[in-house]
């Protein structure tokens, strides 16, 4: 019973994970239709943001919290960046914005190599996550704990935001009706630079979360960035109750699969898995009637 506790834990942790680096795709590609290669880029620029913030910031509790602020405007800046110069001129051109933020994406591995060079660094997690947490008999690391906190908090945010704010009234209408929404004097373009700022700076946060649990490395982001896509596919295109669902789900199917088998093992049926389902169901597990965000 006590492995079946630790293995139940350990996918969550994982979902947990998948669900930061999916977040801010599940907008960029779902909402906007642009598949975003350089997703795994802003990931990683917020993993350096925390290295950075703890080199100028010596305690390590107030280097966090900062880096997650200081990540977040990072990641979103960039995005809005790349949006702004290269990302808008191909909307409809959903092979272009594949290659172009490909190369973007391999230009910033680059820079990191120049800046921080090729060996990865560490950032010092706070002692009081130092440890694990027993329950219900088994021995959970409390740096997961955290990005489970940090995932969920996430999650409410952006909701709240979509639903209840007038930034995310303009996102929803301008994704299901881009031109009744200028219309109606909204400018889709200042929305689409938005929803990109926002999507790109909860990768800069997922960035930061990684540096509780491994080292930080010019191509972190890459691998983090097929199991986004994986989990916002799976979930269905823009739909955020989807992409939660999805990436506890292949979490736990991960964690008990591994187990049983090796690391690699378990990567090969979780993807056989998901090319099975989405046989089945090819629009993921909630579909796109609307386009709304929730």
């Amino acid at each position: 019973m006590d492995v079946v506790i630790g293995q139940l834990f350990t996918g969550v942790s994982i979902g947990s994970i998948l669900l930061l680096a999916a977040l801010g795709l599940s907008l960029t590609f779902g909402q906007m239709g642009v598949v975003n290669m350089a997703h795994g880029e802003f990931i990683m620029a917020g993993s350096y943001t925390a290295y950075v913030v703890q080199q100028v910031i010596s305690g390590a509790t107030g280097s966090l919290f900062l880096s997650l602020i200081v990540g977040f405007l990072v990641g979103g800046a960039m995005g809005a960046l790349l949006e702004v110069t290269l990302v808008q001129r191909m909307y409809h051109r959903p092979l272009d914005t594949l290659l172009v933020t490909f190369g973007v994406g391999l230009i910033l591995q680059q820079l990191a190599r120049d800046i921080f060079g090729a060996p990865a660094v560490n950032v010092v997690a706070p002692e009081w996550l130092a440890g694990g947490v027993e329950i219900l008999g088994a021995v959970v690391p409390k740096t997961r704990l955290f990005i489970l906190v940090l995932a969920v908090v996430c999650v409410l945010a952006l909701s709240l935001a979509i639903r209840k704010s007038p930034m995310g009234r303009r996102i929803r209408a301008v994704v299901q009706n881009r031109d009744l929404a200028e219309t109606s004097g909204i400018s889709s373009r200042r929305t689409d630079v938005t929803t990109f700022f926002i999507g790109s700076g909860l990768a800069g946060v997922a960035g930061v979360a990684l540096t509780l649990i491994g080292s930080t490395s010019p191509t972190i982001g890459q691998s983090y960035l097929v199991d986004a896509f994986l989990v916002v596919v799976v979930g269905g295109l823009g739909q955020m109750k989807g992409a939660v669902i999805a990436a506890f789900a292949l979490g736990l199917l991960s964690s008990f699969v591994e187990y049983s088998t090796t690391a690699s093992i378990a990567k090969v049926i979780v993807f056989v898995a998901i090319v099975v389902f989405l046989q089945v169901r090819p629009q993921g597990l909630f579909a796109v009637k609307t386009r709304s965000l929730v």
